[in-house]
């Protein structure tokens, strides 16, 4: 494969436990690993809080300061880029979906129970009709995609009124609301995403992946949906007021007999980094293809679990489920 490469860039961490999410607190990359720490991964100077004790990172989230983890003990932490760990929440059963905003507000959910806590620290508390799996918060106003059993549901946690209902039958993984808050998209157990079109609740199949699409992830300018779950990354449009309804997504990056599991999307050029199943990352420009590679592996598959940029979209950091991770530094 002739490509461009900036692999020397890459400065490598070792995390050496399962990597469950990558980001940056700041300058600092952060990763919330399977055996319940976070590693602050800043070079020469890296720190592994215990943020778990004797259990595991399940699921986690990051609003640019804290790093907010949920575990299989029932708590919700957050820890900052000085280590401080704080205990914001804890539940009987394990924490199956978090998010946040970077206003302070999060959101978790425990089987059925979605709590949303806002930035003053008062907590609401509502029950789905099925076991919550993934949660998103709206661009604006204090508002919740809630991803469950045969559909999805919007709610507004400082409001009387019940959760809003968007239906289709099937299980309803992860939830993703575009940066304008006019679609929602959920990835789905049978290897599809769905999407509503929240002005008329018209539903947007995008079927076709030989794998689920667990990575989501939007283009600055909300004009595009990054997924993984195929054998390149499959970018659906989302400029246009239907959105993808009747045009076919972009293809990029794609490499044959390897699967995408981790995408990301640089914040302020639309340029996107895929990463594979066998351990490779891509950069792809989506205005002409242009493809540069970050890393490459050879012999056993490790695959990338985790990518993000900072705020910059100077510097990335990624995680693997095998507990590799790394640091690229953009040249200038």
């Amino acid at each position: 494969m002739s490509m461009s490469s900036i692999t020397e860039c890459v400065t490598p961490i070792e995390a050496k436990a399962g990597v469950v999410a990558a980001n940056f607190l700041g300058r600092t990359p952060a990763l919330a690993l399977a055996d319940g720490a976070v590693l602050l991964a800043e070079m020469g100077a890296e720190r592994r809080i215990p943020a778990h004790d004797d259990a595991a990172i399940l699921v986690a989230a990051c609003d640019g300061k804290r790093m907010l983890t949920g575990g299989d003990d029932g708590r919700v932490v957050a820890i900052d880029a000085a280590g401080k760990v704080e205990n914001l929440a804890r539940e009987k059963g394990w924490i199956d979906a978090l998010a946040c905003r970077d206003d302070g507000a999060i959101a978790w959910s425990s089987g059925k129970f979605v709590r949303a806590r806002d930035a003053k620290g008062e907590v609401k508390n509502w029950q789905a009709p099925s076991s919550v799996r993934g949660l998103g918060f709206f661009p604006k106003g204090y508002r919740l995609a809630i991803a469950h059993y045969n559909g999805a549901s919007l709610w507004f946690p400082n409001t009387a009124a019940g959760p809003e209902a968007l239906e289709w039958k099937g299980s309803h993984l992860d939830a993703a609301v575009s940066p304008d808050g006019r679609f929602v998209v959920t990835s789905m157990q049978e290897n599809m995403l769905h999407g509503w079109r929240l002005a008329d609740k018209k539903n947007m199949r995008m079927s076709g992946y030989p794998a689920k699409p667990r990575s989501l992830s939007w283009s600055h300018d909300g004009g595009w949906l990054a997924t993984s779950g195929a054998d390149g990354c499959i970018v659906w449009p989302f400029s246009g007021k239907d959105g993808p309804m009747g045009q076919p997504p972009r293809e990029c990056g794609v490499r044959p007999d390897v699967v995408v599991t981790s995408v990301a999307f640089h914040p302020k050029a639309l340029v996107v980094a895929i990463g594979y199943d066998d351990g490779w990352i891509l950069l792809v420009r989506l205005s002409d293809g242009a493809e540069i590679l970050v890393r490459r592996t050879e012999g056993e598959r490790d695959a990338i679990a985790a990518l993000a940029f900072d705020a910059t979209g100077a510097r990335m950091v990624f995680g693997t489920r095998g507990g590799q991770a790394g640091v690229l530094d953009f040249p200038s």
